[in-house]
Parts: structure tokens; sequence; C-alpha cells
């Protein structure tokens, strides 16, 4: 009878399975090769270390699967990064424009700069050579209302190109300008302590008598009204050039 009892517990060697196996096939965590999963999984590396320690292979650790599994879905990590943003882009930049062509720029611009501000690493990575091309149907959209506007609104198609992209760097300047700002500090009276008051009166009197002000004022949002008068000074300008 040992015989028998060892017999059940050995591995069964013409099939290869392992002791505790089990004939129904593999075990463990499964790869994970959803595209939603992957995007996810990415966006929550980017949240935690920055866009620049996204890579195909830590990814694929998160996932546990390996390199080559990813590869399915996205190219290089150039590809991920553009996946991502027109994912974003898709869920944030949707929105009815008004029918005035000076409105019609105003507000695609703000819904650039909402959907940016929302997560500011992707204005950084905008700002790369070759990036902005490569973008989806839904982020074009708000480039063609822009560029169409100005040319509804009498500008030349080289003129509405500069307008957008006037506005473009203005936009993705103040985005990076406030994320890379500490939010704090307009809150906290010790950190304002001694801006600007050192600077001399007699050479620098405006600075002076703002002082500490300076701060306070810089941490409101001015962006809407700025854009407006920024857009209204390009568009005259367009039309004395004419």
């Amino acid at each position: 009878m040992e015989g028998v009892t060892r017999s059940s517990s050995t591995p069964d060697r013409a099939s290869g399975a392992a002791p505790g196996s089990s004939s129904g096939g593999r075990t463990g965590r499964p790869p994970v090769t959803s595209r939603a999963q992957i995007l996810a999984a990415a966006r929550a590396i980017i949240d935690e270390h920055g866009w620049e320690k996204l890579t195909i292979r830590r990814l694929a650790s998160e996932l546990g699967v390996g390199p080559t599994t990813l590869y399915h879905h996205v190219r290089d990590k150039d590809d991920l990064l553009i996946q991502l943003l027109n994912d974003h882009a898709d869920a944030t930049v949707r929105t009815p424009l008004p029918e005035a062509p000076r409105d019609r720029i105003v507000q695609a611009a703000l819904v650039i700069h909402d959907s940016l501000s929302s997560w500011p690493w992707a204005a950084e990575i905008l700002t790369t050579d070759g990036f902005l091309g490569r973008l989806g149907e839904s982020s074009l959209e708000m480039v063609e209302a822009i560029v169409g506007a100005a040319v509804d609104h009498g500008c030349t198609t080289e003129q509405a190109v500069v307008v957008f992209r006037s506005i473009w760097y203005f936009t993705v300047g103040e985005i990076l300008v406030r994320a890379h700002s500490d939010p704090r500090r307009p809150a906290e009276p010790e950190l304002l302590q001694g801006f600007l008051s050192t600077a001399n009166p007699e050479r620098f009197p405006r600075l002076a008598e703002i002082g500490q002000d300076w701060p306070v004022i810089s941490a409101r949002d001015t962006y809407p009204w700025a854009l407006e008068a920024f857009v209204d000074g390009l568009l005259a300008h367009a039309r004395d050039e004419r």
C-alpha cells in the first residue's frame, strides 16, 4: 500500500505536470494587454514620478508582463505619450464654440488651457518639436477652430498661423510657470516676507510701492482676462498689416 501512496504524489512525467498543478492550463496572474489598462498604468507612473521616468520596461514591470507584450499597443515611449495625450484630449476638449470669430478664438484657447492645466506635464511634452503635429482629432479641432476663426475674422492663412502660435506660446508658458510655482506661497505670509521690500524706492519706485503685494497679485488667475486682451491685440495688428 505504501507504493500506492507514493505513486499518487509522484509527478506525471509523461505530461510534465508538477505536483499540485492543474491540468486546466497556465496559473498565476494573466498578462494585461488592454489598451485602457496600459494607459491607466502609464498615467499612474507619470502622476507619481513624472513623465521623464516613464519607460516601456518600467510600465511592463508595473503590469507584470514582458515589454514585448506592450508593443502590440504602442510603438515606443513617444507613441505611448501621444496616446495618453489624445486619450486625455478626447475626454476634456469637446465643447461647443461661439459663432463670432473673435469669441471662438478665445473660447478655443480657454478649452486648451483648461485641458492642459489639469495635466501640466502634457504641456511640457507638447513643447517638444514634432509632438503637436501628432495629436489626434480632438486636439486638432481646437487648433482648427483658432486658425479658422482668425481667417473668418479677416486674417490671411499665414497671419492665422501666427495668431495660433502666439496664443499657444502664451498658454503653455502660463501653465508651466504656474505648475512650477509653489501654490502655498500666497497663503503663507512668512514666505512673502521681504519680497521686493529691499527694492530701492528711488531707483525702483513702482516696485517698492507694490512690494509684498506682487506675489498676491501674481497668484490670481488672470489668464482669461489677459487672453482676451492678447487676442484683441493680435487681431488688430493683423488688420493693420493688411
